[in-house]
């Protein structure tokens, strides 16, 4: 795959984006192991250190996320504006199945039934 991946986007190596995602992965895999140490700190008396680590493993792990997610964004943008991609933009035309169906005209329902009003009962 990254040699097909090197033929899309000559001169750019995934390698950056991957070890960031890695970073990230790992920093939140270490937050529930941060939080029993700091558990284990604030039990032996050190409660502002175990709040510390912990607050310290929640954050870095926070800011590992958002690079990551940056990042990747980046390159999906990079990717739609190359044009080289298989991402094709829509313009409002082709959203034909998003769009709100009109409203039918009067007696173009075949199995509709008007009922008058002693035909039915409120029920409250």
């Amino acid at each position: 795959m990254t040699g097909w991946y090197a033929e899309r986007a000559p001169g750019k190596s995934p390698k950056g984006m991957i070890a960031v995602t890695l970073l990230a992965l790992l920093l939140v895999a270490a937050v529930p192991v941060a939080l029993l140490a700091a558990v284990i700190i604030m039990l032996l008396g050190h409660v502002v250190g175990g709040l510390a680590l912990f607050g310290g493993s929640v954050l870095a792990a926070g800011l590992a996320v958002a690079v990551a997610g940056m990042s990747g964004m980046r390159h999906v943008r990079k990717l739609i504006s190359e044009g080289s991609s298989r991402i094709v933009r829509l313009n409002g035309s082709q959203y034909a199945d998003v769009a709100e169906p009109a409203e039918p005209a009067e007696g173009e329902y075949d199995n509709l039934v008007q009922l008058d009003r002693s035909e039915y009962t409120d029920v409250r």
